[in-house]
């Protein structure tokens, strides 16, 4: 086992410094990670890359980055139960108390305690050769997705299920998603796979809005515009979505999705920062809407998302557009912050491409 590894830290300003630093020994409860992919995520780009906005305890204190890890155990700590030497895993990446009723839930992501610590924000995340984990934060990774699946799974296609899970989606809804960044994409791909009857996106990025097209995961992709809501209606015979999810934290997106929705509707906000203005009377009482806030998932959710991406055949990796190894994790920030990219994968051994068909940027 290597006594250094190297790891890649945000000081801000748009910035990635790499460092050598020491291989950390797991202890009780704990196992050592060998990173073999981690991905990049919005949230990383706004909260920490550009510059620190989290203060406190919330914010970023400086540790390695990365907060989507995916990986394979290969050293263990006493008291381990169930994750061995060899296991491949997901790392749920909020790690918790474990006591207080939220966590007891599988919500880490809202436990409470001031020992709560985010992989990547408040302790070292997956951007490092390997990562420290506690055995309660993982996940299996089943052998039938690869560990670039599972990374998707660690946060923005988690974020996503549990979205879904709350407003509901099936074969008879018309479903509009507004921002068709990973989250977004992942949105469309998942609800493709539940048999969404309609799948209408909105997304400004033409990189993106024709990513969605290429990989058939929207039915249409409309430009973002004030006509945006008649547009949808117009695509739905006059009576506007069953379902829509806004991915795009903005205040145009969100009142779209609340204003396309169709009676007794359900809109799910999951893009983070930004407002939103509308009326209450006419936009959500009188016709009944319902909107939902959804912040990640539990981790009993995840576990299940993965065991159905394996029943679908649904492999996340194919929304990664590039793939970057640890020593180029500058560009990999770089072109994830431009924007003109799908999601963005920094990958370890066999997660890499062949060499002369890399896509550093």
């Amino acid at each position: 086992m290597e006594k250094t590894m190297k790891a890649a830290y945000l000081p801000g300003n748009s910035r990635v410094i790499l460092k050598d630093c020491p291989v950390p020994q797991p202890g009780w409860g704990q196992v050592l990670v060998k990173m073999k992919a981690s991905t990049i995520c919005g949230s990383d780009i706004r909260a920490i890359y550009r510059e620190h906005v989290g203060k406190g305890p919330e914010g970023y204190q400086g540790v390695i980055a990365g907060h989507e890890p995916c990986g394979q155990v290969v050293e263990e700590g006493p008291g381990i139960k169930r994750f061995k030497k060899g296991a491949r895993v997901i790392v749920y990446h909020i790690s918790g108390c474990g006591v207080c009723h939220d966590c007891r839930m599988g919500y880490m992501i809202s436990c409470s305690s001031p020992l709560r610590a985010a992989y990547g924000w408040q302790r070292d995340g997956g951007m490092a050769e390997y990562i420290l984990c506690d055995e309660k934060d993982l996940v299996e990774l089943p052998d039938e997705l690869s560990y670039t699946d599972g990374a998707q799974v660690a946060c923005g296609f988690g974020t996503v299920y549990e979205a879904i899970q709350k407003v509901g989606v099936g074969g008879s809804d018309a479903v509009l998603v507004v921002g068709l960044g990973p989250v977004g994409l992942a949105a469309l791909m998942l609800c493709r796979a539940m048999g969404a009857g309609q799948l209408i996106g909105i997304e400004g990025n033409p990189f993106r809005a024709e990513l969605a097209k290429k990989l058939n995961l929207a039915d249409q992709v409309l430009s973002p515009g004030e006509s945006n809501e008649a547009e949808v209606k117009a695509l739905t015979h006059g009576r506007g979505v069953e379902r829509a999810f806004d991915c795009s934290a903005s205040d145009g997106g969100r009142a779209t999705a609340i204003r396309a929705a169709r009676q007794w509707g359900k809109i799910a906000f999951v893009g983070e920062g930004g407002g939103v203005n509308f009326n209450p009377s006419p936009d959500i009482i009188h016709p009944q809407k319902t909107i939902y806030g959804s912040w990640v998932t539990s981790i009993w959710r995840m576990e299940d998302l993965t065991e159905e991406l394996v029943r679908w055949n649904l492999h996340p990796e194919i929304l990664v557009t590039h793939r970057f190894p640890l020593e180029k994790a500058g560009d990999a920030y770089q072109l994830m912050a431009e924007g003109n990219c799908g999601k963005v994968a920094v990958c370890f051994d066999e997660e890499l491409p062949p060499r002369q068909d890399r896509q550093e940027g």
